[in-house]
């Protein structure tokens, strides 16, 4: 197994021989507008692609979308992504997929396989209060097969009890963190702070972290410095990688 960080969440993850993308954003930077009621009123994306589009999308084989916010899935992704490759979501966002002409669309519930890969759909909670329940639903996953490690794609979570579940149940031995600290001018961060990075680091001591999710979006107010700087201070920074976009990220134990 291998990861390689887009931009953001999008992710090229090349697992049991197959190249799956995540959560797909490409539109060019500055293409939409920030955020509503958020700091840092700037057009999003705030950075471009790393790799032109249609280059990294070469020899992508299925798509695993964890919600279908304009951060994970965008216009541009519904265009340029080939309308027959099998697309993997929570049950909530299929009538859309289908609206946007993707034919080969399932939904996990619980659980599936596909190519000996089997992907198991996880909980989570997208801020607290009104605000967690207006963000919701979203959703991570697990990818398991013979041979790889087990990667936990955590999706746009707080640290929260349908994380530590995950953690408790699958027992992964890569975790991918959307960090971050997304904020909007009222209520609690929306996906994960270096405290709850931390928390899943000691949770999960064994496993390895990759930490996305940051210096993209206008709402996103925790830097890569600022987390790296917090999870020395912890004593785990040892424990999580920060790639840049494009970085790829390998040589995994499983």
């Amino acid at each position: 197994m291998r990861l390689r960080l887009i931009r953001h969440a999008t992710l090229i993850v090349e697992y049991n021989g197959h190249k799956v993308i995540v959560d797909p954003m490409l539109d060019e930077a500055g293409a939409r507008p920030a955020i509503e009621n958020s700091p840092n009123p700037r057009k999003n994306p705030l950075v471009p692609l790393p790799i032109p589009a249609q280059e990294l999308l070469q020899n992508v084989e299925a798509l695993l979308v964890t919600h279908t916010h304009s951060d994970h899935w965008d216009a541009n992704a519904a265009k340029l992504l080939p309308k027959q490759l099998p697309l993997f979501g929570q049950p909530e966002d299929e009538q859309k997929f289908r609206a946007a002409g993707f034919a080969a669309v399932s939904s996990i519930q619980d659980s599936l396989v596909w190519n000996g890969i089997k992907i198991t759909r996880t909980g989570g909670r997208h801020g607290t209060g009104e605000i967690g329940r207006k963000m919701a639903p979203v959703s991570g996953f697990i990818l398991r097969a013979e041979g790889e490690p087990t990667l936990y794609i955590a999706g746009d979570s707080i640290w929260c009890s349908e994380v530590q579940k995950a953690l408790r149940d699958h027992k992964p031995h890569v975790i991918v963190v959307n960090a971050g600290a997304a904020q909007f001018l009222e209520g609690d961060p929306i996906t994960m702070t270096a405290d709850d990075v931390i928390n899943v680091c000691q949770s999960a001591p064994e496993a390895q972290m990759v930490a996305v999710h940051m210096e993209a979006i206008n709402h996103c107010l925790l830097t890569r410095a600022d987390l790296a700087f917090q999870l020395e201070a912890a004593r785990v920074s040892n424990q999580v990688t920060i790639p840049e976009d494009g970085d790829w990220v390998e040589q995994f134990v499983s």
